[in-house]
């Protein structure tokens, strides 16, 4: 079945082409495209294109496919070319032509639209969620290790002291501001596109905003053609901010790969956290770290990808835009497990709280020596080149005590602070509004 059928048989070469991967795609809208069905058809109800006693039937029957759905059981039988075809197809064969007017005022292309836009709230939620739990772990870690110090590097050179609670917090700051990024893709997602049909409206008189209260969007996609242009824009937007995650991720794994090698020895994970090596049996290989900085690396490509999709498209739908689900949809649920490999892996990390013993850190203290002269009046210059030449001649005495007060610094974190932004940002995200709308409108249906 194709909604838009005529009685011509269309070439199978161009059937299988065409199609491509959507069936196996649609398989993630499938809920989604439920729901929308469910808020539209309660809307058609109410501009008199449905009977009351034709809704309720639908709404009964589109609780029962949700259900379905929720347990990956609505699936697409051979024939049917997507889920929207599927789920038309079902209702007919059990109400009949009360399953065929479900579509009125209705495109594929706002159908998807609404379908992707709803998958992508929903996972956005569950990004956030782990996100904000990884921050925690890091941020206990911070708190745990705040006085064992390491060596701080530029130019992979040693450079000055640093501490656990530092490097800690500072992948939890990270990641903070990539939820802040998430938060402004979850905004611009959180825009109801259905009513825009191909992306000209219809003649029906609809009414936008009640499918936008039903189904808990912030507010709509006002002009109908921007609507359709939206499509690509969206999953870009919120590709980003997917791989600002990934990037902090991926540079984390690196992090925790070099320190856990033996020539740092800064970090240890625990044995069951590591796999072995075919032929050398002292091998202990961070296998999830390396795969998590792999997976992060793609991630990061993602916009990439869909701007090179997208860059040299009109406006209005072209069909170039069902590609993009092949990289968005996927792309979801390989963060997810990242971040909770992460996380697992950053509460189990065993820190080396003995690394300044080794007398190749010691020049990590000369700073310090330079602002100890500086606190006694010598002008920083001339410290500077005191503190210099007593290293070049082999008579810098390190003294390793670090007396850092200042916002950010060793001695003080601002981890809480850290963990108030976080707060703050993840409330803004308001999810409960739009999982309440979705429980009304499942209910609606009893």
């Amino acid at each position: 079945m194709k909604l838009w059928e005529k009685g011509v048989p269309i070439d199978k070469k161009i059937e299988r082409f065409t199609v491509g991967k959507d069936r196996e795609m649609d398989l993630y809208l499938a809920k989604h495209d439920v729901l929308g069905s469910m808020a539209h058809i309660i809307m058609l109800e109410s501009i008199g294109l449905l009977e009351k006693n034709e809704l309720d039937l639908l709404l009964k029957e589109l609780r029962l496919l949700y259900k379905l759905a929720e347990k990956g059981e609505l699936l697409i039988q051979d024939g049917v070319e997507d889920i929207h075809s599927q789920v038309e197809l079902m209702l007919s064969q059990k109400l009949g032509d009360v399953g065929k007017k479900i579509h009125s005022g209705r495109s594929r292309n706002d159908q998807v639209l609404l379908d992707l836009k709803l998958f992508t709230r929903e996972e956005i939620q569950n990004i956030a969620h782990n996100t904000s739990s990884l921050i925690d772990e890091l941020l206990a870690q911070s708190n745990r290790y705040k006085e064992v110090l390491m060596p701080g590097y530029t130019h992979l050179q040693v450079a000055m002291p640093s501490s656990f609670g530092l490097w800690f917090g500072a992948y939890a700051e990270s990641l903070t501001d990539d939820l802040q990024i998430l938060l402004a893709s979850y905004k611009i997602c959180n825009k109801n596109p259905l009513g825009s049909a191909a992306g000209y409206g219809s003649s029906f008189p609809l009414n936008r905003q009640m499918t936008s209260d039903l189904l808990g969007f912030d507010t709509l996609n006002y002009n109908v053609v921007y609507a359709q242009m939206g499509r690509g824009k969206m999953e870009k937007i919120v590709a980003f901010a997917l791989s600002s995650i990934a990037a902090t991720l991926s540079k984390l794994a690196f992090d925790a790969c070099l320190f856990n090698s033996q020539n740092f020895g800064f970090i240890k994970l625990p044995d069951q956290f590591t796999t072995g090596s075919s032929i050398m049996p002292h091998k202990k290989n961070p296998d999830v770290f390396e795969l998590t900085r792999a997976k992060c690396n793609k991630i990061q490509s993602l916009p990439q990808q869909i701007t090179l999709i997208t860059n040299n498209l009109p406006s209005g739908y072209f069909r170039d835009l069902q590609i993009i689900k092949e990289l968005f949809l996927p792309a979801f649920n390989e963060l997810a497990e990242c971040l909770e490999m992460v996380a697992l892996m950053i509460n189990e990390v065993q820190v080396n709280d003995k690394i300044l013993e080794d007398e190749k850190y010691a020049m990590l203290f000369s700073v310090e020596k330079v602002n100890a002269l500086v606190l006694k009046g010598m002008p920083f210059r001339d410290a500077y080149k005191q503190v210099g030449k007593d290293i070049e001649d082999g008579k810098f005495m390190a003294d390793s005590r670090v007396q850092h007060t200042h916002e950010g610094s060793i001695g003080n974190l601002c981890n809480e602070e850290i963990r108030l932004m976080k707060n703050e940002i993840i409330a803004e995200f308001n999810f409960g509004k739009s999982m309440e709308a979705t429980k009304k409108l499942i209910d609606r249906s009893l």
